[in-house]
């Protein structure tokens, strides 16, 4: 005859025949271990084998040896355990939110204590909901503009630099080898390799390969492509032509042209053909398109 472990081991795999099953339901414990089974399919992770890890712990216990009323009790003990485990599991791999845009696409979020950010193009947002009274941190890769609402300090963490702020509005861009922080409102503290720059409105903070880059008071109460519009004031074309591509999901290839001249004038998000004129007709350069692939190129 087979024994408690092994029904219920069978039972778990869903292995048992008609007759055993008869034995099974006639078990003491038959109701107590269908509700401890069913009640932690609730915690279980994705790829976590329930069966399996029950039957482990059925294994660790000495049936044999101890009366059906004191067996129960170390199984539902160790049941009990393991519950809180999955809970854990599943809690902790839930923490992060992370908003994603892609090329041509932009998209505003409203954060835990209601600051707002409007992320640009080819960008990507990360921050804790549940950690959140406690550490107002955001990870940002590409650019976003916040709208900070009041209260405890608020981080801007990226692979360049972090961002102080106290209730603030300000833009935050961080591309490859690009890192740029503009106060609209409010003071901003920018930490870059382990020294802080202090940003009033109209401050801004830029570093282009590495090196430190002087820039005028901007004036603008919001960043232009807010607006569906990219301005450049005296920065390398490269960086307009990078723009160019996340705005436009394009590919663009320069022929005879120096990608670190320096560019000053703009372009609109809606129009692709108007765009490419309005960065190109300043250079005395000429374009061809295909598709997604465009050639600028200087005679």
């Amino acid at each position: 005859m087979m024994n408690k472990e092994e029904l219920i081991s069978k039972w778990l795999n869903n292995d048992l025949n008609d007759q055993e099953l008869e034995v099974f339901k006639n078990l003491e414990d038959y109701d107590d271990l269908v509700k401890l089974n069913n009640g932690l399919q609730a915690f279980k992770a994705e790829n976590y084998d329930t069966s399996k890890e029950l039957e482990t712990v059925l294994k660790t216990i000495k049936s044999k040896k101890q009366h059906q009323s004191h067996w129960f009790k170390p199984f539902m003990r160790i049941a009990a355990i393991l519950a809180i485990c999955f809970s854990l599991y599943y809690y902790t791999t839930t923490l992060d939110t992370t908003i994603h845009t892609e090329f041509a696409q932009k998209t505003t979020i409203e954060l835990p204590d209601a600051s707002n950010v409007s992320l640009n193009a080819k960008s990507s947002l990360v921050f804790n909901k549940n950690s959140w009274k406690k550490e107002r941190d955001v990870k940002l890769e590409g650019e976003a503009f916040f709208k900070v609402a009041k209260g405890s300090t608020f981080n801007v963490i990226t692979k360049s630099g972090t961002v102080t702020v106290y209730g603030t509005q300000f833009n935050v861009k961080q591309r490859e080898n690009y890192f740029e922080v503009i106060c609209y409102e409010g003071l901003v503290g920018v930490t870059y390799l382990s020294q802080e720059t202090k940003l009033k409105p109209g401050d801004s903070f830029l570093i282009i390969d590495g090196k430190t880059i002087a820039k005028e008071k901007d004036y603008h109460s919001t960043p232009s492509w807010l607006n569906n519009e990219s301005f450049f004031k005296s920065l390398p074309y490269k960086e307009v032509i990078a723009e160019f591509e996340r705005q436009y999901d394009v590919d663009i290839t320069l022929l005879n042209i120096d990608p670190s001249q320096l560019f000053t004038g703009s372009f609109a998000h809606n129009n692709i053909d108007v765009a490419l004129k309005a960065i190109t007709l300043p250079l005395h350069v000429t374009y061809s398109k295909t598709k997604k692939t465009i050639i600028l190129k200087r005679e």
